[in-house]
């Protein structure tokens, strides 16, 4: 693949060369939880996460048919899409934390839907277990699946702080577990201005993540949001979030560090108003983009500028000995619970 449509490889560049034609994400509730909300590993949540484990777009279950689910997310998006396709995102929470009774036919009825092309999965790299990813398998015989995992920094210090629960050489794990069952594309979230972390740590991650094997990333924001833990220790004035300057010095530093093959799906991300304590800034969704692309202009920064000679010869690889951590005793697939009400 050679970049030439602009200075990073955006989705929507991906999306057109994979599917042919214009393609939307249609954020889907999948009624499920976590276990580092359930009590598995802790009850509330990572540091940054809202009661709607980050779901805060997506398409409220309660819990809907997902058929239903789509057309009610189509009519959504109706403006801003006349014609194209669609990609059914499970969002909120972990999405393979569930029997795989209740997973099968949730996920089966998603990727049945004649305007869907492929379905898409959030989830924990600790939630992948054996059937799990037998199942992603199956599915992929029918359409392209894509998984998303959230890694968010490696640093042992930050993930204790934000309480992942899982140490990072799980995550590589889960990325081979993945292109073992033919995942056709792994998207790895990386947060941008965890508290402690300076700007060396978060293009750190970020070149893990691709060393790793990740075929897309997120890059986004830190958001202090109302009702999380974090909005409590901004309050009391232990951190400061970025500036956007600092933001965008950081996320070019980020951009020329990812081979040019990776897919950056996102360069920052909006948190919900309602909802938003910090960085004021992050609001005005035009302005940040606006600011980050005229940046880039200015400064002249390219997709892989700045990745390791080894790496531009075809040298990425899975790492073999990643990072570890020490944030939990915790080792291996988290049990899941049904802690929410599942049908038999």
């Amino acid at each position: 693949m050679e970049n030439t449509v602009s200075r990073y490889y955006t989705l929507n560049q991906y999306l057109r060369e994979t599917f042919g034609c214009k393609v939307y994400k249609l954020a889907l509730d999948g009624g499920m939880t976590c276990p580092n909300r359930d009590g598995t590993l802790g009850t509330r949540g990572c540091i940054f996460c809202s009661a709607e484990g980050s779901g805060e777009f997506a398409q409220s279950a309660g819990v809907s048919p997902v058929w239903q689910q789509i057309e009610e997310a189509k009519s959504r998006v109706g403006k801003k899409m006349k014609e194209g396709r669609y990609i059914a995102y499970f969002q909120s929470y972990t999405n393979t934390y569930a029997p795989i009774t209740y997973l099968e036919p949730l996920f089966s009825q998603a990727i049945s839907h004649p305007d869907v092309v492929a379905l898409s999965v959030a989830t924990r790299p600790d939630c992948l277990p054996p059937d799990v990813l037998a199942l992603l398998k199956r599915l992929g015989e029918i359409k392209p699946v894509w998984v998303e995992l959230g890694l968010q920094t490696i640093h042992v210090r930050t993930a204790a702080y934000i309480r992942r629960g899982y140490e990072t050489d799980c995550y590589v794990r889960a990325v081979k577990a993945l292109r073992t069952a033919g995942v056709s594309h792994i998207i790895t979230h990386v947060i941008l201005g965890l508290p402690g972390e300076m700007a060396e740590d978060m293009v750190e991650t970020v070149r893990f993540a691709a060393e790793a094997g990740t075929d897309g990333i997120k890059l986004q924001l830190l958001h202090v949001l109302r009702g999380t833990d974090l909005a409590s220790e901004y309050e009391t004035g232990r951190f400061q979030v970025m500036s956007l300057e600092q933001y965008c010095d950081v996320l070019y530093r980020c951009i020329e560090a990812l081979p040019p093959e990776v897919v950056i799906h996102r360069l920052t991300g909006d948190g919900p108003k309602r909802l938003l304590i910090a960085p004021a800034w992050s609001g005005d969704k035009k302005r940040v983009l606006n600011t980050i692309m005229r940046g880039m202009e200015e400064r002249d920064v390219r997709q892989g500028t700045g990745v390791p000679p080894a790496w531009a010869s075809g040298g990425r690889r899975i790492t073999e000995q990643p990072v570890r951590s020490s944030i939990s005793p915790y080792t291996g697939t988290a049990p899941r619970r049904d802690s929410r009400r599942f049908p038999e």
